[in-house]
């Protein structure tokens, strides 16, 4: 069995004991729904490769700390596309949990997630005992406090987040902890293969605020401009599109000179140069971050003065003209855009309209998006 199937395998057999006769029907859709069809899996594919490079004496342990990862991402996606966070109406092409099931259940699935990420580890786990502590650790550190996803979804909230703490906690804290889960379920040296996760895991994020700042929905199949819609710290807006793709391309080569000799390395460097995919970061459209100040609705002028500042704009005017040059080069995404009845009263450009929360009224003030 390959690992992809795998993969799958091993989540269906943790979601099963969920499905289980007398659970809540609308929850356990809900868990399915955020489940399935997965991304990448790149997260369970790490460990099961560090595993596999460590030997892989116990199959089953290897599959449980890949499914326990997964779970706990899938988890935290369903979670971060809560009207309290990104308010994410998409998640992987289609509906995000709550558009379909509601705040309440979503709430919930991502909660009964993150416990069957636990409940499987110590199903599967059980007949090494202390394996199975260090693995329930492990997983614990990636998902509390203080560095954990909970504690990088946090930063989001504080006034002045490194961006650094930022990326690793929200986004490197699984890619270690899939490193060491892998290393640890086939009981080898875990210290060796944490540096692999906190670079990967960096660049996965840095590739991350690329994308949300250069690519379109469609292709995504996630919105687009959260980072700049909420203020969030991210590499785009803190080094531009040039330093953010030379500082991801500066993560993954450590990353993969971070890989220790082990069987198997040529397919472990693979896989660490696909989790940060980059085939479209030099490709510039007009109007896009890359691709020049012609953008439509003002957005070449608000360039033009965040260009005049050399480099020293502050964060939110880099941003919001990032934002701007973003949305007039997506014609479908404006076309997708309902019509409303404060467009007669909004004088803004429609191409600058991608929320219609933000609208103003008569004699109101705009707000900060929650």
């Amino acid at each position: 069995m390959d690992e992809a199937a795998r993969i799958e395998a091993a989540l269906e057999r943790a979601l099963a004991y969920a499905e289980a006769p007398g659970a809540p029907p609308l929850l356990a859709e809900a868990l399915r729904h955020a489940l399935f069809p997965g991304g990448a899996r790149v997260r369970a594919r790490l460990c099961l490769a560090v595993a596999r490079a460590c030997g892989e004496p116990d199959p089953a342990a290897a599959d449980a700390a890949a499914a326990a990862i997964e779970l706990m991402h899938c988890a935290s996606l369903v979670h971060d596309d809560l009207p309290c966070f990104d308010d994410a109406d998409t998640r992987r092409g289609k509906p995000s949990v709550h558009k379909v099931y509601g705040e309440p259940l979503a709430v919930l699935a991502g909660d009964a997630l993150i416990v069957l990420a636990f409940e499987t580890l110590a199903r599967e786990a059980a007949r090494d005992g202390r394996r199975l502590g260090r693995l329930v650790s492990i997983l614990g550190r990636a998902t509390g406090m203080p560095g954990g996803i909970c504690a990088g979804q946090a930063w989001e909230s504080e006034p002045a987040p490194d961006l650094s703490a930022y990326q690793r906690a929200k986004t490197g804290a699984l890619f270690v902890a899939a490193c060491a889960m892998g290393a640890e379920a086939a009981g080898g040296m875990v210290a060796r293969w944490m540096p692999v996760g906190d670079r990967l895991g960096e660049a996965y994020q840095v590739a991350d605020d690329l994308r949300d700042a250069l690519a379109d929905p469609e292709s995504l199949g996630k919105p687009v401009g959260q980072d700049a819609a909420h203020d969030r710290p991210n590499a785009v807006g803190a080094l531009g599109a040039k330093g953010a793709k030379a500082r991801l391309e500066g993560l993954v080569a450590a990353a993969v000179a971070a890989i220790p000799d082990c069987p198997g390395k040529p397919l472990l460097e693979a896989l660490v140069r696909s989790a940060a995919p980059g085939a479209w970061w030099g490709r510039s459209r007009p109007g896009s971050a890359t691709g020049g100040t012609r953008g439509r609705g003002g957005a070449g002028s608000l360039a033009a003065r965040a260009g005049a500042a050399g480099g020293r704009a502050p964060r939110r005017l880099r941003a919001l003209a990032q934002w701007a040059h973003r949305l007039a080069a997506l014609p479908a995404f404006r076309r997708a855009l309902p019509a409303h009845p404060a467009d007669r009263q909004c004088q803004c450009p429609p191409a600058l309209r991608p929320d219609r929360r933000l609208r103003l009224q008569p004699g109101a003030r705009r707000r900060r998006p929650a």
